[in-house]
């Protein structure tokens, strides 16, 4: 501890002969002196240092010592630092009585008394090192406190965090088993009923054309169970930074046709359509698949909130950049849920409980930046929203 906090000391005098015998009687281990000829000099160390104690010359030119002690007593850094003052004048001219007015705790006469010296040092670095043990401490306990309460908050949050994540995975669970449960139990009856129309021999109702009906019902079914599973597989993928893209070169303006073009129907049955402008031909490096797959979900939020009202699909080309804006007429998104519906789980506020498990635009969003792109959100409540997918064109594929 010595070591590391050395206790420093503070000897002035205007005579070397005198500063070289007070360093020889109060110097020690731990100990660090530091000597100054002038009260100008000694003010300069105490703004420099902490020291345990002063030992000052009375009788010096210039500043003397009762002026230095002055000085240090009317300043907050040096105000508690003891002084004990040293003087070759004789007792008779009182200097005791101005030194401890002065502030001083005690006065020595030379010829000094090395034992008597070195005594009162000791006292006064004993009670200094005590004070500086004891502030330590106190500093220790402080940032100690404050370290306890950084892990306690830590605890909490991640309390918090772990609290929100179970009710996140039992209304996981529960949204799975309800989606799941749907086409299931529509292809469980439809299995049933075929089974009881062959236990009775009525092969009638298994004709071509009934038979088409069945296998379109079944596909339908089998294909949002696929939905369901390959949404769970992309979130694993994405935690788990294990999502790849297969980057192709593809024209996209000839690609979002497509996709307008299969949805048409969809959005018959929603009572409402699909706009496309699409004019400009523009082709890049990205996965077809996963641009079908984030346009796909665009497309589907929009006729699923747009309140039945027309869709727009636009394709704006840019210098080093393509942005696919997809916009709606529904209610729009309050301004404090258009950050929360890009999470996991989210399936629209102030909605009622539409179907799927909520993971559209959060895989959307993922997929995007993995592009190195974005998929934002403008929206107003009445005003609809506009969904913008930007993605950066680029002549070679991206590295790996």
């Amino acid at each position: 501890m010595q070591a590391e906090h050395p206790t420093k000391l503070l000897i002035v005098d205007d005579l070397p002969e005198n500063l070289q015998a007070l360093n020889a009687i109060i110097r020690g281990e731990g100990r660090e002196i530091h000597q100054a000829g002038s009260g100008e000099e000694a003010l300069a160390l105490l703004l420099q240092h902490d020291f345990a104690m002063a030992i000052l010359d009375v009788q010096m030119p210039g500043m003397d010592g009762f002026e230095l002690a002055e000085l240090m007593r009317g300043t907050d850094k040096t105000r508690h630092i003891p002084i004990v003052f040293v003087t070759a004048a004789g007792k008779e001219l009182n200097y005791s009585f101005k030194s401890y007015e002065a502030g001083a705790v005690d006065v020595l006469y030379k010829p000094l008394d090395a034992r008597a010296v070195n005594g009162k040092v000791q006292v006064f670095v004993a009670l200094y090192e005590q004070r500086e043990a004891m502030r330590r401490q106190v500093e220790a306990l402080e940032l100690a406190r404050h370290q306890q309460e950084a892990t306690l908050a830590e605890l909490n949050a991640a309390q918090a965090q772990l609290q929100r994540a179970l009710a996140m995975r039992d209304e996981f669970m529960s949204m799975v088993s309800h989606e799941m449960r749907t086409p299931l139990n529509t292809l469980y009856l439809e299995t049933q009923l075929r089974k009881m129309q062959l236990e009775r021999g009525n092969m009638a109702a298994f004709g071509a054309e009934q038979l088409q009906r069945m296998v379109a019902r079944d596909d339908r079914q089998i294909q949002s169970i696929i939905r369901l599973i390959d949404d769970m597989l992309d979130v694993s993928r994405i935690r788990s930074g294990k999502l790849s893209l297969r980057p192709g070169w593809v024209e996209l303006s000839g690609l979002l046709r497509r996709l307008v073009q299969d949805l048409t129907p969809q959005a018959s049955i929603a009572g409402s359509s699909i706009t496309l402008d699409a004019a400009t031909p523009v082709s890049g490096w990205w996965d077809e698949f996963r641009i079908e797959q984030i346009v796909v979900n665009l497309l589907t939020n929009a006729l699923r909130y747009g309140a039945a009202q027309p869709v727009t699909v636009t394709l704006h080309v840019e210098q080093d950049q393509v942005r696919v804006d997809v916009r709606d007429q529904g209610a729009g998104v309050a301004p404090e849920h258009q950050q929360t519906i890009f999470e996991p789980y989210e399936r629209g506020a102030g909605t009622s409980a539409p179907a799927g498990l909520g993971l559209g635009l959060y895989i959307s969003r993922q997929l995007a930046e993995v592009h190195e792109g974005s998929l934002t959100l403008r929206s107003s409540p009445g005003e609809g929203s506009v969904f913008t997918l930007t993605l950066p064109r680029r002549d070679a594929p991206p590295a790996a």
